[in-house]
């Protein structure tokens, strides 16, 4: 059985896309008929683009979002304002680097609107264009089969806090409530779902940067129930979930380790797990894999490129990476995959566009030489 090959989501976007849609967040007015002409055209040029890179599952390159988390004030009601940065704390200690990141520009601007009252569903029109666009794409460029991305009740959380509800537990819940629409609408039109869930990666070193392992531990638990409970009229084989430690080049020394999380994360309903293999913080833990207890249905997808990297992995590398997993479940039960997105904020990502198709490029090849090992 060839190994197939998929990836994180987020894909550079055009210059045309990425103005269009800071135009649009920052209320600039626009034509909508020819706005939607160019967010159906930008998908499909990465969809072939992914087909030619040899890319077996794909994605619409989340090309009318602006963020990976913030999209969802478009489509629920409750959301207002803006609200305050805070820093990972691995870039905390490093004061002097933090301020590099800021002079350089690291940090794209943008709202990241906070809850400030009931939430309900307000337009799920923008998700019904973003699904015909990657189904006509997907039909022009020859798929059968791809992903769309959706944001978790924890990662909106992280980024969004609530001045409404009176607990964090309550709105996590709401949250979970409200995009089970949008969960269920993605499987529905017959594309898999997944969910994004850094917050149960880089949560333990941003949003709950106060806390012990333990008390993380505990937080994600409940984390990972919300999401189980968003999707609780999906089966399970139609959903997948992204977990990461934050898509950035930086020291990385407060993440969490996979193995202290990986026994909450085994509770979530999602039969494919994605997660980072590539960087240099986490590519040892593959040896996890070998002590857990892991379902006998649940799908590894390991990244096998680094998403902040303008290094391009070499085809052998990456076939080395995947016989570290594919000893652990079975060549049947692995996916190659990345790290994270590569434009995880429309118009920003570390990577040089044309780095990102070489390193799709080498993903396949690598895949394809693991494939003949297997």
């Amino acid at each position: 059985m060839a190994i197939r090959t998929t990836h994180v989501g987020s894909l550079p976007r055009s210059a045309l896309v990425a103005d269009l849609l800071f135009g649009a967040e920052k209320g600039l007015p626009f034509e909508p008929a020819a706005w939607q002409r160019v967010m159906d055209e930008g998908t499909a040029a990465l969809l072939a683009r992914q087909k030619q890179a040899g890319i077996d599952i794909p994605s619409d390159g989340e090309t009318s979002k602006i963020s990976y988390a913030t999209y969802i004030k478009d489509r629920l009601t409750g959301f207002e304002g803006d609200s305050p940065r805070s820093p990972p704390a691995d870039l905390e200690d490093f004061p002097g680097f933090l301020e590099k990141l800021a002079k350089a520009g690291g940090t794209p601007t943008y709202r990241r609107p906070r809850c400030t009252g009931p939430i309900t569903v307000k337009n799920l029109e923008p998700l019904h264009k973003d699904i015909a666009a990657m189904k006509a794409g997907m039909a022009a460029a020859g798929y059968s089969e791809g992903f769309m991305n959706s944001a978790s009740p924890g990662v909106i959380a992280l980024f969004q806090p609530s001045d409404y509800h009176k607990t964090l537990d309550d709105y996590l819940f709401d949250l979970a409530e409200a995009m089970r629409a949008e969960y269920e609408a993605i499987v529905a039109a017959g594309l898999i779902l997944q969910i994004d869930a850094p917050d149960l990666g880089l949560g333990r070193h941003m949003m709950y940067k106060g806390l012990d392992e333990a008390g993380f531990l505990k937080r994600a638990a409940v984390h990972i129930e919300a999401i189980n409970h968003g999707l609780r009229n999906i089966p399970r084989d139609r959903v997948r979930m992204h977990i990461c430690w934050g898509n950035y080049e930086g020291p990385h020394t407060r993440d969490i380790s996979l193995g202290a999380v990986l026994p909450e994360l085994l509770k979530a309903k999602p039969g494919a797990l994605l997660f980072e293999g590539a960087n240099p913080r986490h590519a040892h833990e593959w040896t996890v894999w070998h002590e857990a207890k892991v379902p006998d249905d649940l799908v590894l997808i390991p990244g096998c490129l680094d998403s902040t990297s303008n290094f391009v992995e070499h085809p052998e590398l990456i076939a080395q990476r995947l016989a570290n997993y594919l000893r652990a479940v079975g060549p049947d039960r692995v996916i190659a995959g990345t790290d994270c997105g590569f434009s995880t904020f429309a118009g920003f990502g570390v990577v040089d566009p044309g780095i990102v198709w070489a390193k799709f490029e080498a993903l396949a090849q690598g895949a394809a030489l693991a494939t003949r090992r297997a």
